[in-house]
């Protein structure tokens, strides 16, 4: 019997490859198939930061203060609803098709929040010990307290309500890290280390020839901290390790090229668009971060809704609190007063604690960022650990005392282990920076905070 063509064709992609048509039609399958969930996912994670930069231009473009990733979640948020009302294909459409970008965002949340945190001692250098250590006192006995106040309130509210709680829908948590993207990392560090040291400018800029370096001792801090048993991260919380892995990275590359600290923590965070630093990378995400904070709200929406009286009143007692409590608890150990107004919106987000503090003369807006990331270390370090101590159980209670205790670090700590807080952290969260700053733009409630800190 004679033989075709194509079969003889494939024998000899058999005989070559030691594989049948059938296997080689898989591994192509596989390879398209990989391509696609790949593109996917730089489409769908494009287009989230697409969204928060054009925000961002058209905001600063009317001058309007309030931050642009809130507005835009907000919007996001909106838009699903009312899809899912009109037309619930399309909303299913849009939530399928962001899938990819929101997983990826949800596995690095802690990342985005360290850069401010990496540069810390360049913020805090001309504070005098005296009041750094009324300001520590503030800042941990603060958060302690907005933790308890928020979780009280939130389970007062609801035994008054009398709401049952319903099941969260499920949320799937972001995959382990591999040893192969370890090991990724590790190559990348120690070539881009290795070479910094002898080619300080060989990609332009020094910020730019250290970037791959910082930014991987920052990923190998978060990957390895990751990876310690449960026990040891209630403790020692893996941002915690990102933040001295990227210091001592520093520290170390500043003593052999000797440049110093300061110089090389300048170059993990430059604030130049065409000379960024792994620093600005990260801090890119942020408000990619928020946006995606509107899916998660519509993915538990029923819930939110049905415990709309415990989150919005908890986190009105909430807010107003912190900013009460942070002046009066200031001028009781005398602190002065213009680092007093400088650190009043410790539990708000940066972005927002930023705007709120331009409202007040004298602060510091450098000390506001790094108080307020400091507040959102310790939240990140101890908030489950201490919720678990004081018997907090009640996700709603957990979610709403994390985020408003702590914003985006207690945000991303504990809803990295229990994603059935996320939608409770996500709105207290924004509520809580929006409601704040609608206070302090009220000019009798700040001359009432400038009264009580004198």
């Amino acid at each position: 019997m004679g033989i075709s063509s194509e079969e003889l064709s494939a024998k000899l992609v058999e005989s070559e490859t030691g594989d049948s048509p059938i296997v080689t039609q898989t591994h192509c399958h596989s390879f398209f198939q990989s391509l696609i969930i790949q593109l996917h996912w730089i489409l769908s994670l494009g287009l989230l930061l697409l969204i928060d930069a054009v925000l961002k231009k058209l905001f600063e473009a009317a001058s309007i203060e309030f931050p642009s990733a809130l507005f835009g979640m907000f919007c996001i948020f909106v838009v699903l609803v009312l899809l899912d009302f009109t037309v619930p294909s399309v909303s299913l459409a849009l939530m399928n098709f962001f899938e990819p970008g929101l997983i990826f965002i949800h596995r690095w949340l802690p990342l985005f929040y360290v850069p401010y945190l990496v540069v810390l001692p360049l913020s805090v250098k001309d504070i005098p010990p005296s009041a750094a250590i009324k300001i520590a006192f503030i800042i941990v006995g603060g958060w302690l307290a907005t933790l308890c106040v928020t979780a009280y309130t939130a389970l007062a509210v609801r035994k008054v309500v009398k709401t049952e709680l319903l099941d969260v829908e499920p949320v799937e948590k972001p995959p382990p890290f591999s040893s192969i993207e370890i090991w990724a990392w590790t190559v990348v560090f120690l070539i881009s280390f290795v070479s910094s040291l002898f080619f300080p400018t060989a990609l332009g800029t020094r910020a730019r020839t250290c970037f791959p370096f910082l930014l991987a001792s920052i990923v190998l801090g978060f990957m390895v901290g990751s990876k310690f048993p449960s026990n040891v991260k209630k403790i020692v919380h893996p941002i915690l390790f990102c933040i001295v892995s990227a210091i001592l990275t520093a520290f170390v590359f500043g003593y052999i090229s000797k440049s110093g600290l300061d110089p090389v923590l300048g170059y993990y965070i430059t604030k130049s668009s065409s000379n960024p630093g792994a620093g600005d990378i990260l801090v890119g995400f942020l408000g990619s971060v928020i946006l995606s904070f509107a899916f998660s709200m519509f993915t538990q929406r029923k819930l939110i809704k049905r415990h709309a009286a415990e989150i919005f009143i908890s986190v009105t007692i909430s807010t107003i609190f912190s900013l009460y409590s942070t002046a009066l608890v200031g001028r009781l150990v005398a602190l002065e007063p213009s680092l007093t107004v400088s650190i009043l919106p410790r539990c708000i987000t940066v972005a927002l604690a930023l705007s709120i503090v331009s409202f007040f003369e004298g602060a510091n807006a450098s000390i506001t960022a790094a108080m307020v990331l400091v507040t959102g270390l310790v939240g990140a370090s101890f908030v489950e650990s201490t919720l678990d101590k004081l018997r907090f159980r009640d996700p709603i209670a957990r979610g709403i005392a994390a985020a408003s205790s702590a914003h985006g670090l207690g945000t991303a700590a504990l809803s990295a282990k229990e994603p059935e807080a996320l939608p409770f952290c996500a709105i207290a969260y924004a509520l809580n920076g929006i409601f704040g700053s609608i206070l302090c733009s009220i000019p009798a409630v700040r001359q009432s905070l400038l009264a009580i800190i004198g």
